[in-house]
């Protein structure tokens, strides 16, 4: 019988189409390649990372807190004298406004008195008549003076109101886990500290310090 030459041909083309299509498949390949960004477990770009951690992010703002606090802070002897004569002044020379009420930082050194939950009562000498303070030394520690003192952590740079709360809640975690952490609650009346710290002045004549610094004398 005699042949065409078609089936060689056939066989060629064939040939050549798998050719092409490897070809093809390696080019597409090492596009893919090119193209895959591969991401670390834990790395900075591992998006589990990149969910909001307070606690991390208290860690990282504390130090810095602490230190605006310190360099601000006047005596709270000359705080209270200067809020009574022109509170104003006073609160344009050393607050930061959060809202309705300017977070003010103070520096203290006074006796210990009865506490609760806490919260103690200092009797701090050269304080005007009628104003009193206290200081919460944890476990728990409430308030968000100071997320809100260095007046740059705002609400429009977290995703809601409950990422702004955790970033206080976090900072006040970093704080006395640096600072409190040593403390012994339960033999503290009666015995002299001094702190460094800031209050929320919603009354100012009774100020709830929250420390970034502490020291039992």
């Amino acid at each position: 019988m005699e042949t065409t030459g078609t089936a060689p041909a056939f066989a060629t083309w064939a040939s050549r189409r798998s050719v092409i299509t490897g070809i093809a498949g390696v080019v597409l390949l090492g596009a893919i390649a090119l193209d895959t960004k591969v991401v670390a477990i834990g790395g900075d770009e591992d998006l589990r990372q990149q969910a909001f951690d307070p606690d991390r992010f208290g860690r990282d703002e504390f130090p810095r807190i602490r230190d605006f606090v310190t360099e601000r802070a006047p005596d709270a002897g000359d705080l209270a004298t200067e809020l009574a004569a022109d509170k104003s002044a006073a609160v344009a020379d050393y607050g930061t406004m959060a809202g309705a009420f300017p977070v003010m930082p103070v520096e203290l050194t006074g006796t210990v008195g009865e506490g609760k939950s806490g919260i103690f009562a200092v009797d701090v000498p050269g304080l005007p008549d009628g104003v009193s303070i206290r200081v919460q030394t944890g476990p728990a520690i409430n308030g968000t003076e100071l997320r809100d003192i260095v007046g740059d952590i705002e609400f429009g740079a977290f995703k809601n109101q409950i990422e702004y709360q955790d970033a206080g809640a976090g900072i006040n975690r970093a704080m006395a886990a640096g600072v409190l952490s040593d403390l012994d609650r339960e033999t503290l009346t009666g015995k002299t500290i001094s702190v460094i710290g800031a209050f929320t002045m919603i009354n100012p004549k009774n100020w709830l310090v929250t420390p970034v610094a502490l020291e039992v004398q």
